[in-house]
């Protein structure tokens, strides 16, 4: 099942055989990578751009693996990685001061060539990065489920099963 037209289309030209979530709308496995991850395997997700879909799957799945290498893990959620945030393009700048109030330090996500990221869904992206950390992600993820014109987030919270994280010691297993 993938989260993206482009590993879909990758996984086309390789002959796998795919499916969406309408035809299996329970699953007993997702696996994913993940941005962070944070204390209780808490997690931003969505740098690639497929936050909305990694989220629909990793919900639609009895047991969600995380896999990662070790600089992904963290101590507090933001650190490392902006929180990306998918909005319709109408109005998208009207969240703005909505992000800074927030404490971040919001920024339009570009392609190379200067116009804006688009996702498979037609939304943009926000990448809001937090100084320090932040500090409170279920707060900020409840305000940013109420606010009209975002579509979803990346903070992927109480959501991971079990990540597996590589290091130069050799690999790890958390679970939650």
């Amino acid at each position: 099942m993938p989260t993206s037209d482009d590993t879909a289309a990758r996984c086309r030209s390789l002959g796998i055989p795919l499916a969406t979530l309408d035809e299996r709308p329970h699953l007993d496995l997702a696996v994913d990578g993940a941005d962070e991850i944070g204390p209780g395997l808490d997690l931003i997700k969505g740098l690639g751009g497929a936050l909305l879909r990694e989220k629909l799957v990793a919900l639609a799945a009895e047991r969600f693996v995380v896999i990662a290498d070790e600089s992904k893990s963290v101590k507090r959620l933001g650190t490392r990685a902006p929180v990306p945030v998918e909005v319709i393009p109408f109005g998208w700048s009207t969240h703005r001061a909505f992000f800074e109030e927030l404490g971040s330090d919001p920024v339009l996500r570009r392609r190379e060539n200067g116009e804006p990221f688009l996702t498979d869904g037609g939304h943009m992206i926000v990448d809001c990065r937090f100084a320090g950390g932040i500090p409170d992600p279920l707060a900020i993820a409840r305000t940013l489920d109420r606010r009209v014109g975002i579509v979803e987030h990346g903070l992927f919270l109480s959501i991971a099963d079990t990540a597996v994280i590589a290091g130069e010691t050799g690999v790890r297993q958390i679970t939650r």
